[in-house]
């Protein structure tokens, strides 16, 4: 039973499961099932949320590597569609895959004739470890979101490279993934996760590869009429409230009408999606601003 607070939003577009079978490989520490996020999503008074498979976790370059790859690869992405078809009225899977790897186009052609991860596509730059300075990465990342456009399916991306190797980020990777990457797929959604950054706003990295979008926002780019941004981890994480004002502006300067709410995976520590969105809500926006933000729905989930 949904228990409705102040206010919540109607969809959660950034939500993850953790396969108890694979927390070796996954950054969390705790299984999260289908039938464990449910109640969280209840006590948040959010009705449904977008599932991004972790299936790129296997190819992730800073863990060990996993015996038969991209077998494990399909299998987490099973999981996940079996996980989601139990409640169908309430989630719907996205399809997870290394867009580095070779058999990522067989992966997303495999996940594209299911109809429980057909919806769309989740790409992790961190854990695939993408350059985007690259240009041979850029080359495959293209053929990707071809492949997804070619598909009808949406793009949810973590566009902030490994935090882990300490990739260089900011304005200059922004503008290669808007002028390189993004035209790729002209006709899904694209939703850029964290606000484009790696989950809190401590980074000034993040607050440059922002100023890229919002300057193409202000320029009406027509590169940006599919592309939205999700909030996930945005708030509640870090030294977040020296940055709430910046954070709000930034919100402004995209437009809120862009503005995706996401409390991101509940396991490996992080906020429930009821405690993320009472830390989203102590952001400096108006009344009116949370409304649409709350209203917001990504077109693949209409």
């Amino acid at each position: 039973m949904l228990v409705h607070g102040r206010s919540q939003p109607l969809v959660d577009h950034h939500q993850h499961l953790f396969n108890p079978a694979n927390l070796k490989v996954s950054s969390s520490a705790e299984s999260v099932t289908a039938s464990d996020l449910i109640p969280l999503l209840d006590l948040a008074g959010i009705r449904r949320a977008v599932v991004l498979s972790v299936a790129y976790q296997f190819s992730n370059p800073n863990r060990r590597p996993v015996e038969n790859e991209y077998a494990a690869v399909k299998a987490e992405n099973d999981w996940t569609s079996r996980q989601v078809a139990q409640y169908p009225d309430r989630l719907r899977g996205f399809c997870g895959v290394n867009p580095l790897k070779e058999y990522a186009i067989a992966e997303i052609a495999r996940c594209a004739k299911d109809p429980r991860l057909q919806t769309g596509l989740k790409l992790h730059f961190g854990n695939s470890d993408v350059n985007l300075e690259d240009p041979q990465h850029v080359e495959k990342l293209r053929k990707v979101f071809r492949a997804a456009n070619e598909h009808r399916m949406a793009i949810v991306v973590h566009m902030h490279p490994s935090v882990t190797r300490q990739r260089p980020y900011g304005s200059k990777q922004a503008r290669l993934f808007l002028d390189e990457v993004i035209p790729a797929a002209p006709d899904v959604p694209i939703q850029i996760a964290h606000l484009t950054g790696a989950g809190g706003y401590d980074e000034p990295a993040t607050d440059e590869a922002v100023g890229v979008f919002v300057d193409a926002v202000a320029k009406r780019d027509a590169r940006l009429a599919h592309v939205y941004f999700d909030v996930s981890g945005v708030a509640g994480l870090g030294k977040w409230t020296e940055k709430m004002e910046l954070i709000a502006t930034r919100i402004r300067q995209l437009g809120v009408g862009r503005i995706l709410y996401g409390s991101d995976g509940a396991g490996g520590g992080n906020l429930s999606p009821r405690e993320a969105w009472a830390a989203f809500r102590k952001l400096p926006l108006s009344d009116a601003e949370f409304r649409t933000i709350e209203k917001n729905v990504a077109p693949y989930m209409k």
